[in-house]
């Protein structure tokens, strides 16, 4: 689904907006408890989590008027977890890395985890890397349908906090 809101604004998330980004990662902690996933389920991510992304100048936010509608982290740094991979990457390169996203469940069903995406590959390609990576859990069915939608493939199982997570990469064009 495209999403219905195309008056929306994509930008770095500032501390001020950390307690609200907090509630919508919350509420995608509860969404993927209630879809049976066990994604997010273990204490992870966590407010202390959101801080350091913003922190770090890793916290982007769709904002819709004057409310903030989504959060990712879009990390221009090496993901450890992705060194070692029961598979293979596509590229060696540089890449980018996207990480906790979520859509606040006022503005769930918009199409806005779709814009996220977008957003965050023209932010990738504007930045000269060619290269997006992210993984997701086994059961989580909405990102599963999200990146095979978006043209990410499947690259194999990557670890954290020791479970596996479906890893996938897109390869951008400009």
């Amino acid at each position: 689904m495209e999403t219905n809101n195309t008056n929306y604004s994509f930008r770095k998330a500032e501390m001020a907006d950390a307690a609200k980004v907090w509630e919508i990662i919350a509420q995608a902690i509860e969404r993927r408890r209630r879809d049976g996933s066990t994604q997010w389920q273990d204490g992870y991510p966590n407010p202390t989590s959101i801080q350091n992304d913003i922190a770090d100048g890793w916290g982007y936010v769709i904002e819709i008027g004057s409310e903030i509608a989504a959060y990712c982290a879009l990390i221009f740094d090496m993901e450890p977890a992705y060194e070692k991979i029961e598979g293979k990457w596509h590229s060696d390169g540089p890449y980018a890395v996207l990480h906790r996203m979520a859509v606040s469940d006022a503005f769930a069903g918009q199409g806005l985890a779709k814009a996220i995406f977008r957003e965050a590959e023209k932010t990738v390609l504007q930045s000269g890397i060619k290269t997006i990576k992210v993984d997701t859990n086994f059961d989580n069915a909405a990102m599963l349908s999200i990146l095979k939608s978006l043209g990410y493939q499947y690259r194999g199982e990557v670890y954290f906090r020791g479970s596996a997570r479906k890893a996938f990469e897109k390869t951008l064009m400009e």
